[in-house]
């Protein structure tokens, strides 16, 4: 497993080799300074500790980072700690999952948060986009677990999985993932290698063995 931390720049259009118009993510992929090694003999599991963009430094010591995530790796690994990963960790065809924070779009009511259908649309009507009863009164008395309503939209952790990466500039540590990434332009992102490969990727991996 290898990854690497970045931000998101905006989206664009690619052709690929069939001449296929593809919409694409523009990530940015910082150099990610590795920060601490985890050891499954210390802590039970082995991963690293990525950081990037620097705090203002303030003090004599080291400044610390914005954005630090942990990467799962495997046991014969040779990070180390003040280790630099940058974009050419990754190339053209590889399939990453990318992590991030979502738009945040405040409260919201149930029609745009849940698709509710709405009210009738008479003016004698009074519940046009309210919530309207949430559950029986006598039988069961509560409510049901899970009833959806309106609440808080967005600014959650989701993960798009399977991204296929279209190109790799990895002098400016630049590249450009097939299909959408959650969150708006400037977002950290955490790119990792995809858990679940599809045919693709195995037979690439296979061929590169």
């Amino acid at each position: 497993m290898i990854g690497i931390l970045g931000k998101k720049v905006g989206m664009t259009q690619v052709y690929d080799e069939k001449g296929k118009l593809c919409p694409v993510t523009v990530v940015e992929a910082l150099p990610s300074s590795v920060l601490t090694v985890r050891s499954k003999e210390k802590n039970g599991y082995c991963a690293i500790q990525l950081g990037i963009v620097d705090f203002k430094k303030k003090t004599k010591n080291s400044p610390g980072k914005k954005f630090i995530r942990e990467v799962k790796v495997d046991e014969g690994h040779s990070y180390k700690a003040g280790d630099v990963i940058n974009a050419d960790v990754f190339s053209v065809g590889d399939f990453v999952d990318i992590v991030a924070s979502s738009k945040g779009k405040g409260f919201q009511g149930g029609m745009k948060r849940w698709g509710w259908s709405g009210g009738e649309g008479g003016h004698g009507s009074m519940h046009h986009r309210r919530i309207g009863s949430i559950g029986a009164s006598s039988f069961p008395s509560r409510v049901h677990r899970g009833k959806t309503m309106p609440g808080h939209m967005g600014n959650k952790t989701r993960t798009v999985q399977n991204l296929m990466i279209m190109s790799v500039d990895k002098e400016n540590n630049i590249m450009a993932v097939n299909g959408s990434v959650p969150g708006h332009n400037g977002t950290f992102l955490m790119i990792k290698e995809a858990i679940k490969k599809p045919r693709k990727q195995e037979k690439k991996d296979e061929a590169n063995k």
